[in-house]
């Protein structure tokens, strides 16, 4: 019974009560930490083996992070496993280039994110959890993988979650194409995400340096910064316009006497370039150790100065499963197309036509010094667009995963895109009565009746369902026709426990059950009408009903056409 209990986003209960025995050394404290270790999920990831898909993602990271604290304080072999294998499954297999992971809040199957983009990616509240998890492994093996994604998560969805204007945050940060981000208000709206956070953006201090065991130093992160180190009687000042720039100063400060010791700074995977580093004006060998660390080992005193020059490229990153949807970077950066503060349709989306496998080439500086504004116009409808930073996207439509197409492969495209137009023009030139999905006055003008439903905003249209046997209609006009057939829009990417009847005045005529057969796509399912449910109307009633304990929906569009 305990364990099956803990189904249920259960939060970090192994975490805090290890805290508690840290604190008291009472052993009762850890008894009951373990007891809060749910081991239908743990015990497989301490063999590494991916559990994950369709799992909820951050009920599980919360779990882990209790592990590796158990580990801290107890040695246990299987604590460390689970928390270094679930890590390295999250990062390498089921997170986008921005560190993020999860769509509607769920990891999906392994290495297959391409179809997995939309207005829900990356919660917020993960990558929180994600970070705090790598501090704690990092503290235990200090190599720069870990600092690596925690630059990229830190930068590109971390600082990009909050608004500049008034400071609120995200839950989500989509990453499909035409998307955009949407904030907390500071009165209407409050989610898991808002209260993390809080927390996020006061925390930008907390990994930059570490400590090691034998008293050296660790420079993890590029965050301009002074660091007061009492224990020797000295201050360093990180100085930089990094990412803007590729400089970094490091200037050893105060009034303490001279002092021994390592300095161990990462090299980051992205500086594929070479780094050059001075002290005090005289070049220093840089060489990698095992950790992805270079260090500077001498005698250090006030007025000493490291120069570290790191320069940076544009590169991309590929989805793992389609090396044709690709996301640009610069340096540690993720890099967004600004596609205006409208929502561009479909056709309209850019994308890359080149016959040159380096898109790379294609994107150049707008200024080079103290921006990072980017353009490139090698795209399917000859526009200049910008990129810029992912996190200084705010307030309008974006792009991050490009598709890119060979000159031939575009020109395919573009007829997809002419039949998908032609079939919605014609659906228009059929439809004899539609209902508005989720907007008041449409809706209260076709009748709308419910129970146990609700409304929301998702891939830039309204959606209604009904849950746990719950129900909604609406009356829709036929005027006087009885060759009618009735088009319902879902979203391809919903499943689960959605199985609903559909009725006209009453009577069923089809019953409906989603299965995420498109995922990142609206569906429209057809249902014929009985001639005999028209004869002699004006008016039906078109009824959603849940199946008991299921939902009806979500619809995102409901019209009569004619045959």
């Amino acid at each position: 019974q305990f364990q099956k209990m803990m189904d249920c986003e259960q939060g970090g209960m192994n975490e805090a009560l290890a805290n508690v025995y840290a604190l008291t050394g009472n052993k009762k404290y850890l008894a009951l930490s373990y007891r809060f270790d749910h081991k239908k999920i743990l015990d497989p990831l301490a063999t590494d083996e991916d559990i994950l898909p369709g799992k909820h993602a951050n009920t599980q990271i919360p779990k882990v992070i209790g592990t590796a604290r158990q580990y801290e304080l107890t040695g246990n072999q299987k604590n460390e496993a689970t928390a270094a294998n679930f890590w390295s499954i999250v990062t390498k297999n089921h997170s986008y280039v921005t560190g993020g992971n999860s769509n509607f809040e769920y990891f999906g199957k392994p290495d297959e994110l391409s179809d997995q983009l939309s207005d829900n990616t990356t919660e917020t509240c993960n990558s929180y959890n994600m970070l705090k998890l790598t501090r704690h492994l990092f503290e235990l093996d200090p190599t720069a993988h870990y600092m690596d994604y925690y630059e990229r998560t830190l930068y590109n969805h971390i600082l990009g979650s909050i608004n500049p204007d008034d400071g609120m945050t995200t839950y989500y940060v989509p990453l499909i194409a035409g998307g955009e981000k949407t904030y907390a208000t500071p009165t209407n709206s409050f989610w898991c995400c808002t209260g993390t956070g809080m927390e996020n953006h006061v925390k930008y201090g907390e990994s930059i340096y570490a400590k090691g065991n034998n008293g050296s130093l660790y420079i993890n992160l590029f965050i301009p910064s002074t660091l007061n180190w009492k224990e020797k009687n000295l201050q360093l000042a990180l100085e930089t316009k990094f990412p803007k720039t590729d400089d970094v100063v490091v200037k050893i400060e105060g009034d303490g006497k001279a002092a021994k010791f390592p300095v161990h700074i990462r090299y980051p995977y992205w500086a594929d370039n070479g780094i050059t580093v001075t002290v005090n004006e005289n070049p220093v060998s840089v060489k990698k150790d095992k950790d992805d660390y270079y260090s500077i080992d001498r005698t250090w005193k006030p007025g000493d100065k490291i120069h570290i020059t790191m320069p940076m490229k544009i590169h991309t990153q590929s989805m793992p499963d389609n090396k044709n949807i690709k996301a640009v970077m610069y340096g540690p950066v993720v890099l967004s197309g600004e596609l205006g503060k409208a929502k561009p349709e479909m056709q309209n989306i850019p994308v890359f036509v080149s016959d040159d496998k380096n898109i790379s080439d294609l994107i150049k500086p707008v200024t080079d010094k103290d921006t990072l504004i980017f353009q490139t116009s090698v795209t399917n409808n000859d526009q200049n667009i910008s990129l810029i930073p992912f996190y200084q996207m705010h307030h309008q439509h974006y792009i991050v995963y490009w598709d890119k197409f060979t000159t031939d492969g575009w020109t395919e495209k573009k007829k997809e895109y002419e039949v998908e137009i032609k079939r919605q023009e014609e659906i228009k030139a059929r439809t004899v009565d539609e209902v508005r999905i989720g907007e008041m006055q449409p809706e209260r003008d076709h009748n709308f009746k419910g129970e146990k439903t609700n409304t929301g905003d998702a891939f830039g249209r309204k959606w209604r369902d009904a849950s746990k046997g719950g129900w909604f209609s609406f009356t829709l006009d036929t005027k006087g026709k009885t060759n009618l057939e009735l088009n319902v829009t879902y979203w391809g990417g919903d499943g689960g426990n959605r199985n609903f009847d559909i009725l006209i005045d009453r009577v069923k005529i089809a019953s409906q059950k989603l299965n995420a057969e498109k995922p990142n796509d609206f569906i429209d399912k057809v249902y014929g009408i009985p001639e005999k449910l028209l004869e002699g109307k004006k008016q039906i009633t078109v009824r959603f009903q849940a199946l008991p304990e299921s939902m009806a929906g979500g619809v995102f569009g409901c019209k009569l056409l004619s045959k």
